[in-house]
């Protein structure tokens, strides 16, 4: 059976639940919980980033989140709670769903990045 991408992004949008910015910026206070930018690095390179978010292209995840890859980044950890968000929540849900697919129980999908910053939500870099 053929999958279209419409159809991976109402699986991901059923699995991993989304939360409004004020609910993330709340969360992203406590050390239990990794805020992940997915955005490619020419994307935050313009706009910045989430204060205190990990930028890790979504191409790339798989590759930091797993313990067993020779890249992975120690700042994932399975016991955490896991917020993603990109440019407008498409690729975030997808990463969400896939960081599932890892083993990591607790993900939430912020949306968008203009999400954050609409709210208020501290911006670094850029």
């Amino acid at each position: 059976m053929t999958v279209t991408v419409k159809d991976m992004l109402a699986a991901a949008n059923a699995a991993v639940p989304r939360i409004g910015a004020a609910e993330a910026m709340a969360m992203a206070r406590d050390p239990r919980v990794l805020l992940v930018d997915v955005r490619d690095a020419a994307e935050v390179q313009a706009s910045g980033r989430a204060k205190g978010a990990l930028a890790v292209s979504r191409g790339l995840l798989e590759f930091r989140a797993d313990p067993e890859s020779p890249t992975h980044d120690a700042a994932f950890d399975r016991a955490k709670t896991i917020i993603v968000y990109c440019a407008s929540g498409g690729r975030s849900a997808l990463a969400g769903r896939t960081l599932q697919e890892m083993g990591y129980r607790d993900v939430r999908n912020l949306g968008g990045f203009k999400d954050w910053v609409e709210a208020g939500g501290e911006v670094e870099g850029g």
